[in-house]
C-alpha cells in the first residue's frame, strides 16, 4: 500500500498509472490480475452515490456507438460497498501533463474517448470471431453520445470488450510497463521524451480537459465474473471501484463513460458542436456513431378554431410542430481509400472529393494507392481543377488544409507540413496508416523516416499526376494556369524533384505570343550555334520586350523567355540549367565568347577608356563599373548587373518586402544587391559624340547634362527607376525646345516665355535647366529620337 503524502506527492501519482492503464483496456496487454501498485486503503468507505447517468462509453476503446444505450431512462440510485484505492505518484505526475499541458486543444477530448471506443468494439469483434468462432452480428457494434443539460452531463457508450473489476484497477490506477515508469522516472529529472508515452494509450485520462469528474460503468465480455462496476475518480490522488447493481444496466458488454463537465465546458452539450467534432474527428471510424438529439417535426393537424366546413368541404387544416428526441447516425461517409480501386466507380471519387473536402468543382485527376513494407498506408490524392477558396487570398494561407491524415481512420491532423511540402499545398487528400508513430496527444506526427517514406511517395505520386494531366493540352492549361505558381516554388524548394518540376513548367517567350512553351519545345526550337537557354526580366511583358539586353539576341534569331514575376526570376536561378544547357539572365554581364569578340572589346575598351573614367567620376556609386559591350545595335547604352548582381524587378521586390517589414534602412541592401554596369555602344553616334565632348570639355554643363541623359535612358530602357525624375524631365524639355528653336519655333507653347526669349535660345536654356549653350554644330535629332521612344514606352505603359 501506498503510503499517503503531501498533495504535490499525491497529484504527481496519477498520469502514468494512467498511461498503462489505456493500453490494457484497448486490449494490447494482456491483464495479468490485480497489481500490487493499487491497493485498498487501510480505511475502506462505504460509498452511498445518487447520480445520473444516460449512456457510457469505453476508456480505453476508440469509435463504436452503443446500441443498448437508454434514450429516456438516467442512471438510477445505487448503493454499493466501494472500495477507494490511490492512484500511483507517477500516474498523477503524467495526468497533470496530460491536463495541463500535452493537448493543445481540449475538444480532441472526444476525438480520444470515440476512438477508445472505437478500439473496444474492434477487439470484441476480434474476439467475438478467434474465441467463439463466428463474428458478432455488427448490428451489435456502436457508440452512443448523449448531452444532459439539465444535469451538465455528457455520456459516451460503446458496445465493445468492457472490463472486469480486476481490468478497471488495473488499467486506470496503475503502471504496468517499465517503459512508461522510466518516463515517468525521467519525468522527474527533467529529460523525459513526450513522445514516448505515445506508446501507451492514455487518451482516456483527456476527458478530464472538459470534466472535473469522470464515471465509468462498465461490463465484461469475456470472464466468469459478468457483473457490472463502476469506476469514479475527480483528478485528484484517488478513485473509487464499486459495483454497480442498481445503475442502468448496460446489455450484453460494453463502456459507459459520463463526463460531469466543468462550468466553463457548456459548450459541449450543444448538440451542433458535437456534431461538428464528430465529423471532423471520427468521421470515418467503421463502426456507427450516433448523437442524441431533438428533431423538429411539422404535421398537418385539423384547425380547431376555424368555423366547421360546409357540407362536402374539407375541413381547414394548420400545420404544429412537433418536437422528438431521435438517435442521428453521424458517421455516413464511406473511407473509400480502404477499397481496391477497381471496386470504386469515377462518380463515387467524384462525391467523395465534394463531401470530404467541400469542394464544388471536379478534379482534373485523382489517383488511389497504397504502400506496403516498411510503412503501410493508403492515400487518395485530387486535383482541383480550380483554386481552393483560402488559396486565393493567400498563396500559403494558414487556414488551408491539404492532406488530412488519419490513423485507423481516425482523424488526426491536417497542418503537418513535414507531410507534404508547401508548393503542393493546393491538393486534397487523404492518407490513412494503422501503425504511424503519434505521441499521446495524437496531434504530434513525430518525425522519424516513416513520414519521410510517406512524403516522397505523395510526391511521387503527385508528380505522375500531373504528368497525366499535361498529355491533355487543354486540361493542362487549366491547370497551369491555376496553380504554376506553386510548380514554381517546387522548383526552388524541392531539390529532389527539381529537373522534373522544370519538364512539367511553361513559360512565355519572344515566340510564343499569348501561349506558353515548355523548355522541351523551347530547346527544340534553339538555334544550331545557341549553347545557353536566354530570359529577360520586366513588370510587363511589353517592357521586358523593351530591354536593350535583347538587341543582339533579336539580330540572332534566338529565343528568350519573358518573366515578369520575382518568382519566375528566384524559380530560374534555382534551376541554373536544364538538358544540360545554362540558363542564362540577358540582363547581366555578359563576357566575350569568341577571340574576335574579345579583340573587338579590348580595341574599344582602349578607345573609350577616357570616357569610361569620366562617367565613373559622374556616376560615382550608381554603379560598379563602366565598360564597353558588343550587344547592342540600336541603342547608345545599356544599364545591366553583374553576375551575382540582383535585377531591378528583385530589388523592387525586396525592397517591398523591407518597407513592409519595417526596415527603414534600405541603402544597404542597394549596395549589396544593386551591382550596376553601364555598357556603352562604341558604334553609337551618341556615343561617339560624348566621346568627343569628354575630350574636349569635360566639366561644361552640356556635357554633363548629355552623359546623364544617355545613363537615365539606359537606366529606364533596363526597368530601373529615374533618381531624379524631375532633372529628367528636364533635360528632355531642354531638347525638345531647342529642336523647335532650330525649327523656327512654330508649334511650341512655352507658359512664362516671350517671342523675344524664344529668339534667345541660351535664355530659354537658362530657364529650363540654369543657363549654358551647347557647342555649334551639334546635332541632337538622333538623340532626339532615342528620347522620344523612350518616353512613348514610358506613357504607354502607364496607361
Amino acid at each position: 500500500m501506498l503510503k499517503r503524502g503531501g498533495l504535490m506527492n499525491r497529484c504527481a501519482g496519477a498520469l502514468v498509472v494512467l498511461l498503462a492503464a489505456t493500453l490494457r483496456v484497448e486490449g494490447f496487454i494482456p491483464h495479468l490480475g490485480k497489481a500490487a501498485g493499487s491497493r485498498p486503503v487501510v480505511q475502506q468507505q462505504q460509498l452511498q452515490q445518487q447520480q445520473q447517468h444516460q449512456s457510457g462509453a469505453s476508456p480505453f476503446c476508440a469509435g463504436a456507438s452503443p446500441l443498448w444505450m437508454s434514450a429516456t431512462t438516467t442512471e438510477a440510485p445505487a448503493k454499493a460497498e466501494g472500495e477507494t484505492f490511490e492512484f500511483q505518484a507517477e500516474v498523477a505526475r503524467v495526468m497533470d501533463i496530460i491536463i495541463n499541458s500535452l493537448y493543445s486543444d481540449r475538444d480532441v477530448f472526444l476525438r480520444e474517448l470515440v476512438s477508445n471506443a472505437a478500439d473496444a468494439c474492434d477487439k470484441k469483434r476480434f474476439l467475438s470471431i478467434t474465441e467463439e468462432g463466428e463474428a458478432t452480428a455488427a448490428a451489435e457494434f456502436g457508440i452512443r453520445l448523449k448531452p444532459d443539460r439539465a444535469a451538465r452531463t455528457l455520456t459516451i457508450e460503446d458496445s465493445g470488450i468492457g472490463m472486469t473489476k480486476t481490468e478497471l484497477v488495473e488499467n486506470l490506477g496503475r503502471i504496468a510497463q517499465s517503459g512508461t515508469k522510466k518516463f515517468a522516472e525521467a519525468l522527474a529529472k527533467g529529460d523525459a521524451d513526450l513522445n514516448l508515452i505515445g506508446q501507451f494509450g492514455v487518451g482516456f485520462y483527456s476527458g478530464f480537459l472538459a470534466a472535473d469528474r469522470m464515471t465509468v460503468v462498465t461490463r465484461p465480455f469475456q470472464g466468469e465474473d459478468k457483473r457490472q462496476y463502476r469506476w469514479e475518480s475527480s483528478a485528484g490522488s484517488s478513485f473509487t471501484v464499486s459495483e454497480d447493481a442498481d445503475g442502468e444496466p448496460i446489455e450484453g458488454s460494453g463502456t459507459r463513460i459520463i463526463l460531469h463537465l466543468k462550468e466553463d465546458c457548456e459548450e459541449y452539450l450543444d448538440t451542433v458542436k458535437l456534431k461538428t467534432l464528430l465529423q471532423r474527428y471520427s468521421e470515418f471510424v467503421q463502426f456507427p456513431i450516433e448523437l442524441f438529439t431533438e428533431k423538429t417535426e411539422y404535421d398537418q393537424v385539423p384547425d380547431d378554431t376555424a368555423p366547421p366546413p360546409a357540407e362536402g368541404e374539407k375541413p381547414k387544416m394548420k400545420t404544429v410542430s412537433k418536437k422528438t428526441n431521435v438517435w442521428e447516425r453521424i458517421n455516413q461517409t464511406k473511407p473509400i481509400w480502404l477499397r481496391s480501386p477497381k471496386q470504386v466507380t469515377v462518380d463515387e471519387y467524384q462525391e467523395f472529393y465534394r463531401t470530404t473536402f467541400r469542394m464544388f468543382d471536379e478534379p482534373l485527376n485523382y489517383t488511389h494507392f497504397s504502400l506496403e513494407g516498411q510503412v503501410e498506408f493508403k492515400a487518395v490524392l485530387y486535383v482541383p481543377s480550380v483554386l481552393p477558396y483560402e488559396l486565393s487570398r493567400s498563396m500559403f494561407d494558414e487556414n488551408s488544409r491539404a492532406v488530412k491524415l488519419y490513423v485507423k481512420r481516425v482523424f488526426i491532423n491536417d497542418k503537418f507540413e513535414e507531410l507534404l511540402p508547401r508548393y503542393l499545398t493546393f491538393l486534397r487528400g487523404v492518407v490513412d496508416s494503422e501503425d504511424l508513430p503519434l505521441n499521446v496527444g495524437r496531434e504530434i506526427l513525430q518525425k522519424s523516416k516513416m513520414l519521410n517514406v510517406i512524403n516522397k511517395r505523395l510526391v511521387r505520386k503527385s508528380l505522375d499526376m500531373f504528368k497525366e494531366i499535361e498529355k491533355n493540352a487543354t486540361a493542362y492549361t487549366t491547370f497551369w494556369n491555376g496553380f504554376g505558381r506553386y510548380l514554381k516554388v517546387g522548383l526552388i524548394e524541392d531539390n529532389d524533384n527539381r529537373q522534373e518540376l522544370a519538364k512539367l513548367s511553361r513559360w512565355t517567350t519572344t515566340e510564343t505570343g499569348d501561349d506558353v512553351a515548355s523548355f522541351d519545345e523551347y530547346v527544340a526550337r534553339m538555334k544550331p550555334d545557341q549553347k545557353q537557354i536566354f530570359y529577360v526580366t520586366g513588370e510587363t511583358k511589353k517592357r521586358a520586350l523593351a530591354s536593350p539586353a535583347l538587341e543582339k539576341l533579336r539580330k540572332q534569331g534566338f529565343e528568350v523567355i519573358i518573366l515578369q514575376d520575382p518568382l519566375d526570376e528566384m524559380s530560374m536561378q534555382s534551376l541554373g540549367k536544364y538538358a544540360e544547357k545554362d540558363i542564362v539572365d540577358a540582363g547581366k554581364e555578359q563576357q566575350a565568347e569568341t577571340d574576335e569578340e574579345k579583340a573587338f572589346l579590348e580595341e574599344k575598351g582602349t578607345e573609350m577608356q577616357g570616357l569610361r573614367d569620366w562617367y565613373r567620376k559622374l556616376l560615382g556609386k550608381r554603379v560598379t563599373k563602366v565598360d564597353v559591350t558588343n550587344r547592342l545595335i540600336d541603342s547608345p547604352a545599356a544599364l545591366v548587373q553583374s553576375a551575382y548582381g540582383m535585377s531591378p524587378q528583385m530589388q523592387k521586390y525586396y525592397r517591398a518586402q523591407s518597407v513592409m517589414q519595417g526596415e527603414e534602412d534600405a541603402g544597404a541592401m542597394d549596395s549589396q544587391f544593386n551591382q550596376a554596369i553601364l555598357e556603352l555602344n562604341p558604334t553609337h553616334p551618341i556615343v561617339l559624340s560624348l566621346r568627343d565632348m569628354v575630350a574636349e570639355s569635360p566639366e561644361a554643363l552640356e556635357t554633363m547634362e548629355l552623359g546623364r541623359l544617355v545613363y537615365d535612358v539606359a537606366a529606364v530602357a533596363g526597368g530601373y527607376d529615374v533618381e531624379d525624375p524631375g532633372a529628367f524631365t528636364a533635360r528632355i524639355t531642354k531638347l525638345m525646345s531647342r529642336q523647335v528653336l532650330a525649327d523656327g519655333g512654330e508649334g511650341l507653347v512655352a507658359d512664362g516665355l516671350s517671342t523675344r526669349d524664344m529668339e534667345d535660345p541660351t535664355k530659354l536654356e537658362a530657364d529650363v535647366v540654369g543657363g549654358g549653350g551647347m557647342p555649334e554644330g551639334f546635332n541632337f535629332d538622333d538623340l532626339q529620337n532615342e528620347l522620344k521612344d523612350a518616353a512613348d514606352d514610358v506613357v504607354d505603359e502607364s496607361i
